[in-house]
């Protein structure tokens, strides 16, 4: 079905308008030509939506369950892609689950995290993954070129299987939590850029003195210069001219082609 979505309330930023969205909410729905060519969205925790955006689609509910099947020492999950992190995080608490933990530290859904091969520190949610189910079936992570915050899939993220162990460690996700007291409070994507290799983007930021540099009602933090808030009812043109700046100043200055988290349709 098609429905209306404000994404000044869904996205994380809270920057967008009123725009239709088709809800995928059964396979069948995959060959229905309101989803044929159609952008799929996520949760929008890192999504940055233009006044006029493509055509776009989203799952329903029925891609958001956990299975679970214990297999001797091992266990697997196998997980839809509109799950949420936390729900994830909880679930492997609930159940002592390891390889998890750093979920507790990242919004969104399972589809975006894969997308983006999102992570902290030294762990990514490819790390422990076996399959993703795309469209056209069950796929071997052999098969997807996985890197550092890329998973290089254009198509329809349905679902993820896991294979994992038991013993839950609390104590993963609390160091994680302390590490990440820094992070500012308000609106935004969470971190704007990912950090090039054998660089962290908010040093460069501060670097070209962005850190606290505002246009209109956008601006990087003052807390840490690779978030970039909407504290004043920002627009799509003043987010998307302060991540320009940014990118063209650390061009300049350091020879340095930063790349967005952020998904910009």
């Amino acid at each position: 079905m098609t429905r209306l979505v404000d994404f000044s309330k869904f996205t994380s930023v809270r920057i967008g308008g009123v725009h239709e969205i088709f809800e995928v909410d059964s396979l069948e729905d995959l060959s229905s030509p309101h989803f044929l060519g159609a952008v799929m969205i996520g949760g929008g925790n890192n999504l940055l939506i233009s006044p006029h955006p493509p055509k776009m689609a989203m799952l329903g509910k029925e891609f958001d369950y956990i299975n679970f099947n214990p297999l001797g020492e091992n266990i697997h999950l196998e997980i839809g892609a509109t799950t949420k992190s936390a729900k994830i995080y909880n679930f492997a608490k609930q159940n002592n689950i390891a390889d998890l933990e750093f979920l507790k530290n990242i919004p969104g859904t399972l589809g975006g995290l894969i997308k983006m091969n999102a992570g902290l520190l030294k762990f990514s949610i490819s790390d422990n993954l076996t399959h993703v189910r795309l469209a056209r079936g069950w796929v071997s992570k052999d098969e997807i070129s996985f890197s550092y915050r890329h998973s290089g899939i254009d198509e329809a993220i349905l679902g993820a299987k896991f294979e994992l162990h038991s013993g839950f460690d609390a104590s993963i996700s609390d160091e994680i939590s302390a590490k990440r007291t820094n992070q500012p409070k308000g609106a935004s994507f969470g971190s704007c850029f990912v950090n090039p290799e054998g660089h962290f983007a908010g040093a460069l930021l501060e670097a070209v003195g962005l850190k606290g540099y505002a246009i209109g009602g956008a601006k990087f933090s003052e807390e840490h210069a690779n978030f970039l808030i909407n504290f004043n009812h920002a627009s799509f043109e003043d987010a998307t001219s302060l991540i320009n700046l940014a990118r063209a100043r650390v061009l300049e200055k350091f020879g340095v082609e930063l790349k967005t988290e952020v998904c910009i349709l």
